[in-house]
């Protein structure tokens, strides 16, 4: 079955509106840690022994810096959990919706120029266009 712009469309209004029902979000990760105090004498210290712990940790890097917050189990952790839930989710919408709309820019159709005047008036503000971007590189 081919597929219509109008049918495409009506699958990215689906996508736009489950975008909107995301809710907060947060980029990261949470992890679970145990870990050991360096305390001789203590419980940890012995074979066998996971460590103190658990201890929940949400870490994300943002424009090559890492940050990491300790988070609380209970209602704090759960928050954590359904925000960076919601951000994967979100990220997985938006390769949806890019992968759409490319399918509806292949099927649009190219808009014809027919004055020769118009045509020439467009190669040259295209040609401006890519010429400066290529000195700025």
């Amino acid at each position: 079955m081919e597929e219509t712009i109008e049918s495409l469309e009506a699958q990215r209004k689906v996508l736009y509106r489950e975008l909107e029902a995301l809710g907060d979000l947060r980029r990261g990760t949470i992890s679970v840690n145990y870990r050991r105090c360096g305390r001789k004498n203590c419980a940890c210290a012995k074979p066998g022994h996971p460590g103190h712990g658990p201890q929940y940790l949400w870490n994300t890097t943002i424009k090559g810096k890492s940050y990491a917050r300790s988070v609380q189990f209970g209602p704090e952790l759960e928050k954590y959990r359904k925000e960076t839930d919601h951000y994967r989710d979100f990220v997985r919408l938006c390769a949806e919706v890019v992968g759409l709309n490319e399918r509806i820019c292949d099927r649009r159709p190219v808009p014809e120029i027919e004055d020769p005047k118009e045509l020439g008036e467009l190669k040259k503000k295209l040609q401006s266009f890519f010429s400066k971007r290529l000195k700025r590189k």
